[in-house]
């Protein structure tokens, strides 16, 4: 399997419901590096997984969407806790979209899946990753 990865980052704020969230109920920010990993098993006809500049720009316009927002005031998240994992999901079904309408190019059609890991700090991440 041949991978490539672009990576961008998030910076939100949010907050959370339930006790298993303790300090994080409280409206706080934080700042998310993306991962955006893109899969197939054979490379296209130009011996690539992926445009990356296209890969890049996607996700960036992705990530442009959701940074400097509070996300409990966005329609898309209402009642809804925001995340790390949940918020992975979003932006791998989001790039899932790009494949499909075409926006990452004819070769990203050869894509069988994509990952999406944020990472919190240095030290906790999380990942989604999808079949395309």
């Amino acid at each position: 399997m041949f991978s490539v990865t672009v990576r961008d980052h998030i910076m939100i704020a949010h907050s959370f419901r339930g006790e298993v969230f303790g300090p994080a109920q409280k409206l706080h920010g934080a700042t998310f590096v993306v991962d955006a990993t893109f899969r197939r098993p054979s490379l296209d006809d130009d011996n690539i997984v992926v445009d990356i500049g296209l890969a890049l720009e996607k996700l960036h316009a992705i990530c442009g969407a959701l940074s400097y927002r509070n996300l409990d005031d966005e329609p898309d998240f209402a009642g809804v806790n925001t995340s790390t994992e949940y918020l992975a999901k979003v932006i791998a079904d989001r790039l899932a979209g790009a494949v499909a309408d075409g926006s990452l190019g004819a070769g990203a059609s050869g894509l069988t899946g994509v990952a999406v890991t944020l990472h919190e700090s240095h030290i906790a991440w999380a990942s989604y990753e999808r079949d395309l």
